[in-house]
């Protein structure tokens, strides 16, 4: 695997992974079930990063090698915590845009 698909996968797979992580932890706050964020964006990150990392290797012809399944492994571990810091960071920073004080156009 070269380092140009690793971070090329690793980019997706976060943003996939960070969206379905927040789709699933509403569907539990409007159950009114208890969830753990971490687990959930653990899980999707195993099936996102695995899935797409194994579906990339098959369709590009890359080898099954002990290498490339490393990488299969990491991709899982980095998409996790690429989905756990990126998208709550994003909600952070566009609330804290949202509550600035407007100001005011004294220029008449």
């Amino acid at each position: 695997m070269t380092v140009t698909l690793f971070i090329s996968l690793f980019t997706f797979g976060s943003m996939l992974c960070g969206v379905i992580t927040e789709a699933i932890k509403n569907a539990y706050k409007n159950a009114d079930k208890p969830y753990s964020a971490n687990v959930i964006a653990l899980v999707d990150a195993l099936v996102v990063g695995g899935l797409g990392t194994a579906t990339a290797y098959m369709l590009m012809g890359i080898p099954w090698t002990v290498n490339n399944i490393i990488c299969l492994v990491l991709m899982c571990v980095v998409i996790w915590l690429g989905a756990m810091v990126g998208f709550d960071k994003i909600l952070q920073t566009i609330s804290q845009i949202s509550n600035l004080p407007k100001k005011e156009n004294n220029n008449e």
